[in-house]
């Protein structure tokens, strides 16, 4: 195949392919096995001189991606707490791509920054954010955290009379980042590129969960009561759910120099209900925020939201000029975020607010938090399992423990099961440590998931654990269970969530 513009007529057929496949795939993803066919792709590694084709090339795609893909957009993914696309979602996605736009400024795309703009202030309204704050839409949780502490970072210079995006560091002291055990990776990963040191962070945990110790918090801030201090307040910990208490962090921060970050990755979402509205108590009050599209939103991979308090340091971290960019007082949301070249992640944002509303996606989340609920319930009538947090949204932390299971090989054993949990593949999700125990923190949060789809994490958690325990070696049996508790049966063939 020469020059691209020789398949030129193959566009409309090629489009065609791909939508037919799609179809085919998604309309078997409810039942389908999670796990991958295959390990991996089995395409050459060495580039062609000749090209094949598109409808060929796609043709040799859609046979690699149905044997080596994730179901990860299906209703039985509870792993890394990761959504699915959901209809007007995934349209808009397809149109985006079709587009093109490149979402820097109102030249380079005066639809793209429109719907930006409004998808912004629609997010702001949603999780009821200060109509006055800045935004933009990034990639994700650690692109959105970031930005807002790309923003803190300014602002922490400035309190000290140096303009960092100008001058560098200047000789400025290591900055203090204080935070809990809860601290997300994302977070740390941003700390590390912005170069203040994930290192740095101090953790002030009052236990070995990672929550929060407020006395040690308002300690180290009038230790430091003439410095500039950044807390990252975390909502939604990874492993649980769990929350720090934001109002009492952000009371204390306001009797100090601090600017209060809040990761809420998934856990903003709470914001929605108010079945689990205190849980973000005070969120108005912090100086930033960020949160995950492709997480609870159910858009597409990848979509995330930064929002900062103050639009100045927003702007001042991340602002960029040059003569062939052109000038315009419109928000340019290439110059609130790192990326200047953007794809134009707000119609699937804009989309599924428009599709669904506020009620709409308050409902999934308020589905999603009762389901998470049902398997807290399920593992607790389990005499083989133990629950190891309360479950305050929609993350289930658990682990299998046996009757007279030596105490010293449950990790072993619940790593084991977590490897069989992902061959198996009727349901996904790996293991965890929490509190210095291995465990299972299923997390709930993709449009299409039912009842019929949790159930099984019980199920298969107890069925493979039971027969990790029937390898295990002498003397590492459990004792009997209760004649009450029953051991379940290995099934024939796979079970099918009921519907």
């Amino acid at each position: 195949m020469p020059d691209p513009l020789s398949d030129h007529a193959n566009l409309a057929a090629a489009l065609d392919l791909a939508a037919s496949e799609a179809k085919v795939y998604l309309a078997g993803i409810d039942d389908a096995l999670v796990r991958p066919r295959t390990s991996g792709p089995s395409q050459d590694m060495d580039l062609p001189d000749e090209g094949i084709g598109s409808l060929a090339a796609l043709a040799e795609l859609i046979e690699s991606a149905d044997e080596s893909s994730t179901r990860s957009a299906g209703p039985r993914f509870f792993h890394f707490v990761m959504g699915g696309g959901t209809p007007a979602a995934l349209g808009a996605d397809w149109l985006a791509s079709t587009l093109d736009q490149n979402a820097y400024n109102w030249i380079s795309s005066p639809f793209a920054s429109r719907l930006e703009q409004v998808s912004v202030e629609w997010l702001k309204d949603l999780f009821g954010l200060p109509g006055e704050w800045s935004g933009v839409i990034t990639t994700g949780a650690t692109m959105a955290n970031f930005a807002s502490l790309a923003a803190a970072r300014r602002w922490w210079g400035l309190q000290q009379g140096v303009d960092i995006e100008a001058d560098g560091f200047s000789g400025l002291p290591p900055m203090t980042i204080l935070s809990s055990g809860y601290i997300h990776v994302s977070a740390l990963k941003a700390i590390a590129m912005l170069g203040l040191g994930r290192d740095r962070v101090r953790r002030l945990s009052r236990d070995g969960a990672g929550r929060i110790d407020l006395d040690a918090l308002a300690s180290v801030l009038r230790e430091r009561n003439q410095e500039p201090v950044v807390i990252v307040a975390n909502a939604g910990d990874v492993n649980t759910g769990d929350f720090d208490p934001l109002a009492d962090i952000l009371a204390i921060a306001r009797r100090h120099s601090a600017w209060v970050h809040v990761d809420g990755a998934f856990g903003l979402f709470a914001a929605l209900s108010p079945l689990t509205r205190h849980l973000v108590e005070g969120l108005e009050h912090a100086d930033s925020v960020a949160v995950d599209g492709h997480k609870w939103l159910n858009v597409p991979y990848d979509s995330g939201y930064a929002f900062v308090r103050d639009a100045s340091y927003l702007a001042g971290a991340f602002g960029a000029s040059a003569s062939y960019l052109g000038r315009d007082a419109r928000p340019a949301f290439g110059n609130l975020g790192p990326e200047m070249s953007r794809r134009a992640r707000s119609l699937a944002v804009w989309a599924t607010l428009r599709a669904y509303g506020r009620s709409g996606i308050r409902a999934m989340v308020e589905r999603h938090v009762r389901l998470a609920q049902r398997v807290g319930e399920q593992v607790d009538a389990a005499p083989d399992l133990e629950r190891l947090a309360e479950v305050r949204l929609n993350v289930v932390c658990f682990r299998f423990r046996p009757p007279g299971f030596p105490e010293d090989r449950l990790d072993d054993l619940n790593r084991r099961i977590g490897e069989m949990v992902l061959e198996d593949g009727r349901v996904y999700f790996g293991t965890t440590e929490y509190d210095g125990k291995v465990a299972f923190r299923p997390a709930i949060v993709n449009w299409r998931t039912r009842e019929g789809d949790v159930d099984l994490i019980v199920t298969t958690v107890r069925e493979l654990g039971a027969r990790a325990i029937a390898r295990a070696g002498p003397g590492l049996q459990a004792k009997p269970a209760t004649e009450a508790a029953g051991e379940p049966e290995a099934p024939a063939e796979v079970a099918k969530p009921q519907r």
